[in-house]
């Protein structure tokens, strides 16, 4: 997963884990945001929650990283997020350590 994988902050608290998991997918899946093939979305608790994108190639991951103003659009609310190159490999129940503030 090396180089294919971003770590997404300042995701909302208030929505179910699975909601935010397909918004985030619709969101990084979209051309216009950078997105494109995505492999795994993971949203682990917090707090604060974070989100594991993992792209199947990671040049998407890279133009994701270039684009700094990434806004998930969710019931009329705007959550600015925090993307940032995720490099530690984690076990499944692992919390990884920069979702911790």
């Amino acid at each position: 997963m090396a180089g294919r994988t971003v770590l997404v902050r300042g995701l909302p608290t208030e929505l179910p884990p699975d909601r935010v998991a397909d918004k985030l997918t619709i969101h990084f899946l979209r051309s216009r945001n950078g997105g494109g093939d995505i492999a795994e979305v993971r949203v682990l608790p917090g707090p604060p929650p974070c989100g594991l994108v993992t792209f199947e190639a990671p040049e998407v991951a890279q133009r994701i990283l270039k684009l700094k103003d990434h806004v998930l659009a969710i019931g009329g609310m705007q959550y600015p997020l925090e993307v940032t190159l995720h490099a530690e490999e984690l076990s499944p129940d692992e919390v990884p350590r920069s979702c911790q503030l």
